[in-house]
């Protein structure tokens, strides 16, 4: 079971029309496979195993109007504590602390931008059993347009310590943050921040990015486009690997990472 420091995204999962349909697309293109279904009092929850380990969960949305989506959730140790401290930071909760059976306490809120992230309070259910190896969750991104107002925001409810990356040719802004106590920087950064510029559509809410580790993106782009899936942004090299955003056959979009690219003569 891996430690999580508060603040940390330790669990994600996906809410869809069709859960079978799912469970079709992410099989094959992770390898995925999946338990039973939880009875109704669960919400028909579906966990997701790559290799015998719990990494992600399924969901059929309770009501067609809730977005079709990837939600991530952040560990707490005090799901209760840590909606006090997002209403005094001005953030909001989309739904109260609340216990789920033996597994834990689950919480959903929204940021000063509008970006909705869920809280987890273990119980029997740690999180993630795997992670940050091919074909399981690797990092989370919120892109927003509140930067200031988000970045005290997650500093005051985690005390997130901040570091601003190197501008590249993008020209773009982008910030990683660490658990309270450690050196900033990449090495030990669980979340990061990007702004939605004048480049994304004027419509795109701010969210959470949920990205999964994939040996090639470019294949795995193939991929989910045979599989049904959409493009969003074609890959792209950056300093941290290989990216790509697709969305699945039922519109969840996720990111892909794999390692960068070996240039040819180095």
């Amino acid at each position: 079971m891996a430690a999580f420091a508060e603040g940390s995204p330790c669990w994600v999962d996906a809410s869809l029309p069709d859960v079978e349909a799912g469970k079709r697309f992410y099989g094959e293109l992770f390898g995925w496979t999946f338990a039973d279904s939880a009875g109704a009092e669960y919400g028909y929850y579906t966990q997701a195993y790559s290799r015998g380990r719990n990494v992600a969960a399924l969901a059929p949305k309770p009501d067609g109007r809730m977005p079709t989506v990837w939600g991530v959730y952040l560990y707490t140790s005090d799901a209760y504590a840590c909606a006090a401290r997002i209403r005094a930071a001005g953030g909001q909760m989309v739904m109260d602390p609340q216990p789920v059976g033996p597994y834990g306490t689950a919480a959903m809120a929204a940021d000063p931008g509008g970006a909705v992230f869920g809280l987890w309070q273990p119980g029997t259910h740690h999180g993630f059993d795997a992670q940050g190896e091919p074909y399981t969750y690797c990092w989370s991104e919120v892109y927003t347009r509140a930067r200031d107002a988000v970045d005290v925001f997650y500093a005051n409810v985690f005390g997130y310590v901040p570091q601003d990356q190197d501008d590249d040719d993008s020209g773009v802004e982008y910030r990683v943050w660490s658990p309270p106590g450690s050196a900033p920087g990449p090495d030990s950064a669980v979340l990061g921040r990007s702004l939605i510029t004048d480049a994304f559509p004027e419509i795109m809410p701010a969210h959470f990015l949920a990205y999964f580790a994939v040996p090639d993106c470019d294949q795995s782009v193939a991929a989910a486009t045979r599989l049904g899936g959409r493009v969003t942004a074609d890959p792209f090299d950056t300093p941290c690997g290989r990216i790509a955003v697709v969305a699945d056959n039922q519109g969840a979009v996720f990111g892909l990472l794999s390692e960068p690219r070996v240039k040819s003569g180095t």
